[in-house]
């Protein structure tokens, strides 16, 4: 188990990311020595929102198909409506969340990140939470969907929406700096 300032994070994010939902988390990451890198889908920048209006734009570090598993300690998927819906429809990008949950490392998804949790079948017998309009998505994958500011439930971390980022920040360093997860094995 990493100590946050040792950590290796990755985000995944294409236009359309809910701008709080990426910068936030991300930046507390920064700030606590956490090592973060984003992939997208190319490498030109991408354009965040807030509401439904233009937000920042930040550049990725690589793109998908440079992600190797094995080289990232955890994994974070801010929400924003569009960007998590076009990932989903990205098969390499489902495969790699996929292989982060089922080698047991920490991945935080929220608003509406989790329809990547629910893309790569990894919420059945699962509690979760998640902006209000996906959560019968999140039903029909086998979760049991509740509303809460922050839920845990072994290395999957979720929350519902921007005014939950503070707590959903907290649980996901939290859960990095608890879990044991062998790099080799992801």
């Amino acid at each position: 188990m990493p100590r946050i300032s040792d950590a290796r994070i990755l985000i995944i994010a294409t236009d359309g990311f809910e701008q709080s939902e990426l910068f936030d988390p991300r930046q507390t990451l920064l700030d606590a020595g956490a090592k973060v890198q984003l992939a997208s889908l190319d490498e030109k920048e991408i354009q965040g929102e807030t509401g439904d209006q233009p937000g920042r734009t930040i550049k990725p570090d690589l793109v998908i198909e440079q992600v190797n598993s094995q080289d990232f300690d955890a994994l974070l998927l801010p929400g924003g409506t569009r960007s998590p819906d076009k990932l989903r429809m990205h098969e390499l990008v489902v495969y790699t969340v996929k292989k982060f949950v089922d080698a047991g490392k920490p991945v935080g998804a929220i608003c509406h990140g989790p329809w990547l949790l629910v893309e790569a079948d990894v919420l059945r017998d699962r509690t979760a939470t998640s902006w209000p309009s996906i959560r019968t998505d999140l039903k029909n994958a086998g979760a049991n969907v509740v509303d809460k500011e922050v839920v845990v439930d072994g290395n999957i971390v979720t929350s519902r929406k921007p005014d939950d980022i503070p707590a959903f920040t907290s649980a996901f360093i939290d859960l990095v700096e608890t879990v044991e997860t062998p790099l080799a094995t992801a």
